[in-house]
C-alpha cells in the first residue's frame, strides 16, 4: 500500500498520523481530507485506492460521490436567487412552480422546503426504478405529492426528495438545470472540481464505491435500519423509493445524472473550500458566494426536535445541519459549526468562529446514517491541534 500523500502543516501531523491510521485498517480503500483554518490550507492528504480491484491508486485529483454532501451546494444556489430578488424565503413555491399547488402545498414556502418542514420527505406512491433518472417522472409525483404531516408543524429530513424540491424552482428561476447552473456560478468561481452531473471526460477519475463489511453501525443507526423495513413508512419510502437509489451508486447514468440532494461527485479539496468561504460569511479574497447576513440566516437554528424520518433529535439551519446534541451527529468542532455529513462517511462543515474549513471523502461506505467515526475522529484531532497550536 501506498503512503500518505499530500499537504501538512507541521501543527497538525497528529492529524497526519490518525488519517495514515485509518487507512491501515485491512478494510479501508481510499478516502482524502482537507482542512482550511483562515485563508490557509493546513492539511490535504489522499491515500488508497480507487477501482474495485484494488489495482488504481487515488490521485491528487480523483472524484468520489460525497451523497448529501451535495445538499448545500442547491441550498446556496436558491439563496443566491433570493439575494437576486427572484424569489423571497417566504414566498410560496408555488408561484413559480404552480403544479405544486396540488394536494394542500399551496402555501408551502422556500423556507420551510430549506429547513426540512414541508412535510415532503418522501413520495408514498411506488416508483419505477427508471423514474430516478427522469426529472418530469420525480417532479410530477412531487407535485402531486401530499405532505406527510402540517406543514411547518414538525420537521423530517428529506433524502432524495430534496434535488427536486430545490432543483425545479432552481431550474424554473435561471432556466438552467441544477448542476449547469452550479457549475457555472458556484464551482467555478470558487475553483471547486465539483460536479452534479458529470462530464464524459470525468468518469475516469471517479472512484468506485463499496461497503464496509460486517459492520452494522451504532445501536442508532441499526434501529433507523430496523425501521426501513416497514416498506410503507416514512423511512423505506424516503430512501429506497425509487428502489433504483439504493443500487445506482456506481453506474454511470447517476454519476451524470444532476441529482441536487445525494449525486454530487467532487473531492476533499472542494469541500473544504465551499466550506472555507461560508467559514467567513460567504466571501474570502475577493469571491463572494453569499452575503454575509444570508450565511448568518442559513446557520441560524429553524428546525429542532425529532425528526420523523431520521427518527432521531436533529437540527437544520436553511439547506444545513447544525451541531446536533448528541455525539453522533457532531461535526467534533465547535457549537455554531455547521454543514453536512453524506452517506457512508464524506463530511463538509465549517466552524465560523475557528475559521475552519473541513472536507473528508472515502470511497468506502460505513454503516453511520449522521457523522461517521473516521470523520468525526479526524476533526476532533484537527480541533485539538488548532486549540493547542494556533
Amino acid at each position: 500500500m501506498t503512503q500518505v500523500q499530500g499537504y501538512f502543516d507541521p501543527r497538525f501531523e497528529t492529524v497526519r498520523e490518525l488519517f495514515a491510521q485509518q487507512q491501515s485498517d485491512p478494510q479501508a480503500r481510499g478516502a482524502a481530507l482537507c482542512v482550511t483554518v483562515g485563508g490557509d490550507t493546513v492539511l490535504d492528504l489522499w491515500h488508497g485506492v480507487t477501482d474495485k480491484d484494488n489495482s488504481q491508486v487515488w490521485e491528487q485529483d480523483t472524484l468520489v460521490n460525497v451523497f448529501s454532501c451535495t445538499k448545500p451546494l442547491g441550498a446556496v444556489a436558491l439563496l443566491q436567487q433570493v439575494q437576486a430578488g427572484r424569489i423571497g424565503l417566504d414566498a410560496a413555491l408555488a408561484d413559480i412552480w404552480p403544479e405544486f399547488a396540488q394536494a394542500g402545498k399551496q402555501d408551502i414556502s422556500l423556507r420551510q422546503i430549506l429547513s426540512h418542514r414541508s412535510g415532503l420527505s418522501a413520495i408514498s406512491a411506488p416508483l419505477a426504478p427508471e423514474a430516478l433518472f427522469d426529472w418530469q417522472a420525480m417532479t410530477a409525483a412531487l407535485a402531486a405529492q401530499a405532505p406527510w404531516w402540517t406543514p411547518d408543524s414538525e420537521h423530517g429530513y428529506a433524502p432524495l426528495t430534496y434535488a427536486w424540491l430545490l432543483g425545479e424552482p432552481l431550474r424554473r428561476l435561471t432556466g438552467q438545470m441544477p448542476g449547469d447552473y452550479l457549475r457555472e456560478q458556484v464551482c467555478q468561481p470558487l475553483g471547486m472540481d465539483f460536479h452534479v452531473g458529470a462530464a464524459d471526460a470525468d468518469l475516469p477519475r471517479i472512484a468506485h464505491i463499496s461497503r464496509l463489511r460486517n459492520q452494522s453501525g451504532d445501536e442508532y443507526a441499526r434501529a433507523l435500519f430496523s425501521a426501513m423495513g416497514d416498506a410503507e413508512g416514512l423511512a423505506f419510502k424516503a430512501f429506497a423509493n425509487p428502489s433504483s437509489l439504493q443500487t445506482s451508486t456506481n453506474k454511470r447514468e447517476w454519476q451524470q445524472a444532476q441529482i441536487l440532494a445525494a449525486n454530487g461527485t467532487g473531492n476533499a479539496r472542494s469541500l473544504a473550500r465551499f466550506w472555507q468561504l461560508l467559514a467567513h460569511d460567504g466571501e474570502l479574497d475577493g469571491v463572494q458566494l453569499l452575503d454575509a447576513e444570508l450565511v448568518q440566516l442559513m446557520r441560524r437554528e429553524h428546525s429542532a426536535g425529532m425528526d420523523r424520518t431520521l427518527l432521531c433529535p436533529t437540527r437544520f439551519g436553511l439547506g444545513v445541519m447544525l451541531e446536533q446534541q448528541w455525539t453522533g451527529g457532531s461535526f467534533g468542532m465547535g457549537a455554531n459549526a455547521f454543514g453536512h455529513p453524506g452517506a457512508g462517511g464524506a463530511l463538509g462543515f465549517a466552524d465560523p468562529d475557528a475559521r475552519v474549513g473541513f472536507g473528508y471523502v472515502t470511497n468506502t461506505m460505513g454503516p453511520y446514517v449522521l457523522t461517521d467515526p473516521r470523520a468525526g475522529d479526524l476533526s476532533r484531532e484537527t480541533y485539538r491541534c488548532l486549540r493547542e497550536f494556533c
